[in-house]
């Protein structure tokens, strides 16, 4: 059973940083591309970052790019999100996802894997 465990949310304030987690286990997903979403309340779940089986990787355009990093430990089976100079806006439920193919996308329905999501607080 593939499971996908966030960790490293929390409360920060405005221009902090934090460092999320995603621990896949059950299968592996070192030539899969992962992802991660974010969720804010009242709004609808939207891509943020992801990285492909090759290590390419992609970003929201505008809201995050410049800020954010994604990166993966193929050994740890592991992907991760480096937040820095946070804002209030940024404050919502972060998803980590996974899909069966290599190859990136931005689109929710494209990956078969999720977390059950971390909470991101950033206080002005």
């Amino acid at each position: 059973q593939v499971q996908l465990v966030e960790s490293g949310g929390g409360l920060v304030q405005a221009g902090g940083s934090l460092r999320l987690s995603c621990a896949a286990s059950g299968r592996t997903f070192s030539s899969a591309a992962m992802g991660w979403f974010r969720q804010a309340p009242g709004k609808e779940r939207e891509f943020v970052a992801a990285i492909g089986g090759t290590g390419g990787m992609l970003y929201a355009a505008g809201s995050v790019k410049g800020r954010f990093t994604i990166s993966r430990d193929n050994a740890k089976n592991t992907v991760y999100l480096q937040m820095n100079s946070l804002k209030p806006e940024d404050t919502a439920v972060y998803y980590c996802a996974a899909r069966d193919r290599s190859s990136i996308v931005t689109n929710t329905q494209l990956y078969e894997y999720w977390g059950q999501g971390t909470q991101v607080t950033v206080s002005s």
